[in-house]
């Protein structure tokens, strides 16, 4: 191939049995050079190979040494003792480099056949040992099915959900081991420990007193139910929340071990280990990302020739795929169409597209204050209230707890919605629209977050002359870390109950349906399809919530590992029932119900 240094060598066979090299340089004179490399995979072969320095073999190299010496010289037996499937090669040509590693053995040195033995054996090693260890993965026989029958997609979501499983797992076994259990065994003085509380200087002996109201005298049984939904109560209490780790040192078998700094340096520490490893994970769909972005030719090509996901076996899941695949070709050519479109425009149509746009940004941006103003005026309604400890009946009580909450999830629903309206107004292409629309997505969502505990501290900072001594509102809010936790923990208790509840009562129901109902209007609307980008927001969300409030509520990983070990199977029953109830189909004959497959 002209201007590649070809690193690879494939035997031919001489009328002697013998067998003699052949280069890739000799065939480009006799005959066209072969189409597999002309492919943008064998170029990354040949850069991978060449190494960091991007240096290779000039061409014609190997062809002048090889007729040096009729058996292969040192280099090219290292090329030769790579596996013909790193070879970006056809299999014919393949099959033809295996005969001629197989024959060729005895041409190399004692030294250089240990090395190709050794390697060979170390590689089936560690293939063995990765195949042992892949069946112990989380749910792999699971999500191995999902992507038989609904493909790469939503496998992919169901994958996210285990990694942020075991990621919070991990993050739940940190706070525990460093933070939790050494507090426990000190206090109950398990192992002969002790413990010390340590007034800090400078500081108002009264904002060092905590002292939980909690539930005392007779309580009724469904109080129990709101401490388990708020956090309150008898929970507030317990290890979950800030306000129980109030020991400053403790001595664990005459070692001392300083609470505070053990505290911080976990919080750090669970922050870079989720920092690693989303960046680890991140880094094959940037390559990937990187390789498409290259060139646009080559973009319809993988859609064209490569596109087909055949690990799909479910019929509505191949529709899907087809659909997808249709949009991906259209939302090429629309691209194409609106760089015309763009390129074409007058200044008056510039003026004109420009304005509209500055308009609707201005609609975007109206919406996000009303979200932020409802989310804090309902914080400041919601926190006053319960401070001020009137009597009112359980539900009512309920509700103003978890009013914040309930505004947030409300204007996670809306905000999108209108954003998917307005951006059609914008004539983006089809891709930015894709983009723009999942950036403000994210921020509103993130946003909202931000804007709570911004409402919070308002309400906990003050300044008045209540406040001097301790810089906050120590008389409504003794542990304000405390509170802050008992925020995140709700949000994160209705979010999750948000999810089991629209799937349950909403996504269920309707696939009962349609698959039962032959009205029209029922089938009009038809089952719900499976939205990867909404579902994987909804946990991003959810796992948002978790990173920040673990500071406040160190058992808080526990909770969100749970929740999305829930999800899971709440997910994966909905989605393989849809496909069961296709399957199906439940006639009444003879005052039976027999069930028939297609």
């Amino acid at each position: 191939m002209s201007g590649f240094g070809v690193a690879v060598e494939l035997p031919a066979w001489r009328g002697d049995g013998r067998s003699e090299m052949f280069f890739p340089e000799e065939a480009h004179a006799a005959a066209p050079a072969d189409f597999l490399q002309e492919l943008p995979s064998y170029r990354s072969v040949l850069r991978r190979r060449a190494g960091p320095g991007g240096g290779h073999d000039p061409q014609g190299s190997l062809g002048a040494r090889a007729g040096e010496a009729r058996g292969p010289q040192p280099e090219g037996a290292e090329l030769a003792a790579l596996p013909p499937r790193e070879h970006a090669l056809s299999i014919a040509e393949k099959r033809r480099l295996r005969d001629y590693q197989q024959a060729n053995i005895k041409y190399l040195s004692g030294w250089n056949q240990w090395k190709r033995t050794s390697s060979k054996s170390w590689r089936k090693v560690l293939k063995d040992i990765k195949e042992s260890l892949s069946y112990l993965q989380l749910w792999r026989h699971d999500i191995h099915s999902i992507e038989g029958k609904f493909g790469t997609g939503i496998q992919s979501y169901f994958s996210f959900l285990r990694f942020l499983v075991l990621l919070n797992f991990l993050i739940f076994i940190l706070m525990f081991g460093f933070v939790t259990f050494p507090t426990v065994i000190s206090k109950y003085g398990i192992f002969n420990s002790s413990f010390a509380k340590i007034s800090p200087k400078n500081t108002d002996s009264l904002c060092t007193v905590y002292t939980p109201s909690g539930n005392k005298g007779l309580v009724y049984f469904y109080t129990y139910l709101k401490d388990l939904l708020t956090g309150t109560g008898f929970l507030e209490t317990t290890s979950l929340f800030y306000g129980y780790y109030e020991i400053d040192a403790a001595l664990l078998r005459g070692v001392r071990y300083n609470f505070p700094l053990a505290y911080l340096l976990t919080t750090f520490a669970y922050l870079a280990l989720s920092l690693v490893w989303i960046i680890k994970r991140s880094v094959s769909g940037f390559k990937q990302s990187l390789v498409h972005d290259e060139d646009q030719f080559q973009s319809y090509c993988n859609k064209v020739f490569a596109g087909w996901d055949f690990c799909i076996t479910d019929l509505n899941a191949a529709r899907l795929k087809h659909r997808s695949l249709q949009y991906e070709l259209q939302t090429d050519l629309e691209e194409e169409r609106i760089k015309r479109k763009i390129a074409d425009r007058t200044m008056k149509e510039k003026l004109r597209i420009y304005s509209l746009r500055i308009f609707l940004n201005i609609i975007v941006l109206a919406v996000l204050l009303g979200c932020f103003y409802s989310i804090y005026k309902a914080t400041a309604f919601s926190q006053e209230k319960s401070n001020n400890g009137s009597n009112t009946d359980f539900q009512t009580n309920l509700l103003v707890q978890y009013l914040p909450s309930m505004v947030i999830t409300l204007a996670n629903f809306v905000a999108p919605q209108i954003f998917s309206i307005l951006i059609r107004f914008e004539d983006y292409s089809p891709a930015f629209e894709i983009k723009l629309t999942l950036l403000r997505c994210v921020f509103v969502r993130l946003a909202n977050i931000g804007v709570l505990l911004f409402s919070l501290w308002s309400q906990i900072h003050c300044a008045n002359d209540n406040c001097k001594a301790c810089g906050y509102n120590y008389e409504l809010y003794p542990c304000w870390e405390s509170a802050v936790g008992q925020e995140m923990y709700k949000l994160l208790i209705f979010d999750f109950m948000i999810i089991l509840a629209v799937t349950l009562f909403m996504d269920f129901p309707r696939m009962l349906l349609v698959t039962h109902c032959s009205w029209k209007l029922v089938q009009w609307c038809g089952l719900q399809e499976f939205g990867i980008s909404d579902n994987v927001l909804e946990i991003i969300y959810g796992q948002t919530i978790c990173w920040i409030g673990t500071f406040f509520s160190p058992l808080l990983p526990a909770i969100a590992t749970i929740k999305y070990f829930i999800i899971f199977y709440v997910k994966k029953s909905f989605e393989l029932g849809q496909d069961f109830a296709k399957l199906l189909h439940i006639w009444k004959q003879n005052g039976k119900w027999k069930i028939y497959y297609i």
